[in-house]
């Protein structure tokens, strides 16, 4: 008996330390998302007015009152089909994503129609759109809804469909994305809080560069053509309309001259009598923050202005004080962090309300009285987040926890309670509920299990090094399973390197992708630097590439090869680079470039930009002003003048329907390296946009993966 106890002992043991050295593949990564990503409450949201939230629970609704953490369930799934099928609309497969209007109603919408639902008087179809409507932007007080069909704006009030404006010729699109989508912009229609009026863009493309995106199954193939700003060249043109709800008629705010600037941030003034747009020049340089009366379209007042001897970049609307039609608070990088100031229309001095060199990432509201805001927090190191409640009248602001990682919040309308979901690097999600201002007494609402348990990873070790320019770079390395600092092992440095993006935070995994992890199970060290451009380390850190894109990035990812090489488990003869897009050019320049000459045996450049003055203007002469204006800046980075060089092996990759980095970039690439002689492998994905998605994504990866396994 005690030798079969033993023996099932051993089995167990065995089958334990099986299952924790289990792996997973590469199309894993990608395609078992649902199984690796850690479980979260969905739908999770306050009801306004209320110390009450709710989330998603199979498919009912779980309501928690906060003060007794008492819970109950609302099954409505049922009864919003039973009357879908009586006014004869498709019943739902399960819950839609619902809005809470108040401790009664809730709205939601389907493929084409808006409802809401009462707990006490049931479904109400509230107004309709076409299946084919895309930009769908929902009013949510009268629902009425405004949509795009082509290049054409429509609304539908209250079950009338009325043509606000119908494109006049190609090039002139109307009630969509301007600006490439620059400058925080997403979208292309703005209802004021009353309903009655809309502001749309009116953007006039018709002088814009017009660029062949090549469709594969007609016969013969034919170009797509689409309109594509160059750098240096000519820009669109952008007005502002408002349409009258109640009188069907529209003007133009008089923005002026130059046609070739920049409207930004739209808002609206809560009394419905005024919109602010945040006017850049083309330049971008300088910004006015400017008033117009939406009755007559003229300009009232420039409510603020900023200028900068590198770049000023709005990305965040104004938003209104509650009961207020005057004050509201505004972002800006003016004292070199991104900060909230308080403004008013009637031009009394702005008030700064967040200091200190902890940015603000996100603005998250007011309570109900307009006397405090909660806003999301970077730390000084850039990798933690906090959220914090600041008190308007005094700025004093105080963080509604303290435990290190990565903080949202979620608070409620009267500013009362607070979620807190938190992740950290070994912490997947907890969520936690707190009475704002209390440091006692918060509960843990959910913990999210590790769905990594099972597997096999290698440890992750945070490193801060020290730039060339002087500032700590946050730095991650993922070693391999089974590490030996004994052995030498082949390093795959990840990089992106661009503006506006930040590649690692104290987050759940240190935000590692599941693919670097693959990686490592396969024996590969990964590495990653964020260097000077990237984002959430103040505006000294990010402009540091302002005229001459690439060199400060190139010298901090020399910084941290320089640390690998240092390590004694590192071989340093296999050290290999992978980045997409800005990545790709980074990729690209630290092949070739003479000084990153032999650090790096192998690379895989993914939608490359090889030349800047093929990129886009909005984003490029942010960063670079103009060809004309920066022709020496221009010359160095662009990457053709380095192919002699190239002497590792060099994958680059591209989608045929690229937009963004469009696919021209890395075939003049290759010409010029078969006129050079220079070798280089190539893989092209038909008819994929700037990035592979989907089922290819994981044909993407593992093609990557056997790059490397190949040559390092």
């Amino acid at each position: 008996m005690r030798q079969l106890f033993a023996l099932l002992t051993l089995l167990l043991v065995l089958t334990v330390q099986a299952q924790a050295q289990q792996k997973f593949s590469m199309a894993d990564a990608f395609l078992k998302r649902g199984v690796f990503t850690p479980a979260n409450l969905r739908q999770l949201q306050w009801i306004p007015g209320q110390t009450q939230f709710t989330h998603v629970a199979g498919n009912k609704i779980v309501r928690v009152n906060a003060p007794d953490m008492k819970a109950d369930t609302l099954d409505l799934l049922p009864q919003i089909n039973e009357k879908m099928t009586a006014l004869g609309a498709k019943p739902l497969e399960s819950l839609p994503g619902l809005t809470w209007i108040n401790g009664n109603e809730c709205w939601f919408r389907t493929e084409k129609d808006i409802f809401t639902y009462s707990l006490t008087e049931g479904l109400s179809r509230k107004n309709w759109y076409p299946a084919e409507a895309e930009n769908v932007d929902i009013q949510d007080k009268t629902y009425f809804a405004a949509y795009t069909v082509g290049n054409d704006l429509w609304v539908n009030i209250g079950g009338k469909e009325l043509g606000v404006a119908k494109s006049e010729q190609d090039g002139i699109v109307y009630g969509k994305s301007v600006h490439r989508d620059e400058f925080g912009i997403f979208k292309g229609t703005f209802w004021s809080p009353s309903g009655r009026y809309l502001a749309f863009y009116r953007m006039d493309e018709s002088m814009v560069t017009q660029y062949p995106i090549y469709v594969l199954d007609s016969m013969p193939a034919v170009a797509r053509e689409i309109r594509y700003p160059f750098a240096g060249a000519k820009s669109h043109h952008v007005t502002l309309g408002i349409f009258d709800t109640q009188t069907a008629k529209t003007l133009y705010i008089k923005t002026g001259e130059p046609a070739e600037q920049y409207l930004t941030n739209i808002s609206w003034t809560p009394d419905n009598k005024y919109v602010l747009i945040a006017v850049l020049n083309r330049e971008q340089n300088h910004l006015w923050l400017n008033q117009y009366d939406v009755v007559t379209g003229n300009l009232v007042k420039t409510v603020y202005e900023e200028t900068s001897d590198k770049w000023v970049e709005p990305e965040k609307p104004a938003v209104f004080l509650p009961g207020s039609n005057d004050q509201f608070l505004w972002q800006s990088e003016r004292d070199g962090y991104n900060h909230l100031y308080l403004c008013s229309l009637n031009g009394k001095a702005m008030k700064q309300i967040s200091k200190g060199s902890t940015p603000v990432v996100s603005f998250y509201g007011f309570d109900t009285k307009g006397e405090n805001c909660y806003y999301q927090i970077a730390d000084e190191t850039g990798l933690n987040r906090y959220v914090v409640a600041c008190n308007l009248k005094t700025a004093v602001a105080t963080r509604l926890a303290e435990d290190v990682g990565t903080h949202n919040g979620l608070i409620n309308s009267t500013g009362e309670w607070a979620l807190d979901v938190y992740t950290e690097a070994s912490t997947p999600r907890d969520i936690y509920l707190s009475k704002v201002g209390s440091k006692s007494g918060r509960k843990l609402v959910f913990s999210a299990p590790n769905p990594m348990i099972d597997y096999a990873l290698g440890a992750t070790r945070m490193v801060t090094l020290t730039s060339k320019g002087g500032f700590p770079l946050n730095a991650r390395m993922i070693l391999p399973v089974g590490f030996d600092p004994a052995q030498k092992y082949p390093v795959l440095v990840y990089v992106y390197g661009g503006p506006h993006a930040q590649l690692i935070t104290n987050g759940w995994m240190n935000s590692a992708e599941l693919w670097m992890h693959h990686m490592a199970q396969e024996g590969f060290i990964i590495f990653t630097v964020d260097g000077r451009g990237s984002a959430n380390r103040g505006f000294a850190f990010e402009n540091a590439i302002h005229r001459r894109v690439g060199d400060a990035e190139i010298e901090d990812q020399l910084t941290g090869v320089e640390y690998l090489k240092s390590q004694p488990f590192v071989d340093p003869a296999r050290i290999g680079v992978f980045g997409w897009s800005y990545g790709g050019f980074m990729t690209t320049s630290l092949m070739t470039r003479p000084e990153s000459k032999d650090n790096y045996k192998c690379a895989v450049a993914g939608g490359p930009v090889i030349d800047w003055r093929m990129y886009e203007i909005m984003y490029t002469e942010r960063y670079m002003d103009t060809p004309q204006e920066n022709p020496d800046g221009y010359a160095k980075n662009s990457l053709f003048q380095y192919i002699d060089n190239l002497k590792g092996r060099l994958l680059m990759i591209h989608g045929t329907s690229d937009d963004v980095v469009l696919w021209q970039h890395s075939l003049r690439y290759i010409r010029e390296c078969v006129r050079r002689n220079k070798q280089i492998d190539y893989f092209a994905y038909p008819e994929h946009p700037h990035n592979v998605m989907g089922r290819d994504r994981v044909h993407l990866f593992e093609k990557i993966e056997l790059f490397f396994k190949d040559n390092l």
